[in-house]
């Protein structure tokens, strides 16, 4: 970010908090406009067609305004990592209250991990979509279907952390982390280990997708155009991922029990 970008989101600021001008705070809301397009791109990955980017950018701009409205300058926490959050929070309560993933698509959801879990274990490798199709009993295109359903369903199931950060905010969150213990700490570093031996083992196309979108942090749009292919087959191939390494977790909770 330039200096004169930042002056000038300063300068707002200082006059937003000594005014409340209702002009003032639409210009601070042309000038994070950019954020909200952001969390919504990444969000996207979880939707693939069956929801407009247009309109999770939408839902995320009720985020930025509450976000504006609820913002505390004397605390140390940058406004983009405030408002991120409750942008994301904003689409995912919007996309929660459309019912998105009622129980059933949950369950199938659950069953659809524990295929790719003890097809995997069984096998020693990871499964391919026929031979997940095959214990499913289902077809290679029943299997894509329902890939694209339980899409919806895997970031739903990611309420309740993302709510506790953007109702609690990133100073408390901050400030739970320190708080951890040694064997807490020690229990996150072994979670992590596994997490990248879980990607190591991932098909290639599907390691890909996880790096690009959980290390690089792009958007579902941008790995499209990096990996060539269609933005809903890079969303199949990412919940793909994270089934399989869903039911590894799973797998090694199971035996630690």
């Amino acid at each position: 970010m330039s200096a004169s970008v930042l002056q000038r989101q300063q300068e707002l600021w200082k006059k937003y908090s000594e005014t409340k001008d209702q002009s003032i705070k639409e210009q601070l809301i042309l000038e994070y406009a950019d954020l909200v397009k952001y969390v919504a791109g990444r969000l996207s990955i979880y939707f693939g067609s069956n929801v407009e980017y247009d309109d999770l950018v939408g839902y995320g701009v009720f985020g930025l305004i509450d976000a504006i409205d609820k913002f505390d300058l004397t605390k140390k926490v940058k406004f983009e990592t405030y408002a991120s959050l409750r942008i994301r929070g904003a689409i995912i309560d919007s996309i929660r209250e459309q019912d998105w993933a009622p129980r059933s698509l949950r369950k199938k959801g659950k069953e659809l991990e524990k295929a790719y879990s003890e097809l995997e274990n069984q096998l020693g490798h990871s499964a391919t979509d026929q031979e997940i199709a095959d214990k499913l009993g289902i077809t290679i295109e029943e299997l894509t279907k329902l890939l694209q359903e339980v899409n919806v369903s895997q970031m739903i199931s990611l309420d309740d952390y993302l709510e506790q950060n953007h109702e609690t905010g990133f100073d408390s969150y901050s400030m739970q982390r320190e708080s951890n213990s040694p064997e807490q700490r020690m229990e996150i570093v072994e979670l992590k280990e596994i997490l990248a031996d879980s990607i190591e083992k991932l098909p290639e196309k599907e390691r890909i997708v996880v790096t690009l979108y959980y290390y690089e942090e792009l958007t579902l749009k941008e790995i499209s155009l990096i990996m060539k292919v269609s933005e809903s087959r890079i969303s199949q191939l990412h919940t793909k991922a994270i089934m399989r390494m869903r039911g590894k977790l799973e797998r090694l909770k199971s035996a630690i029990l």
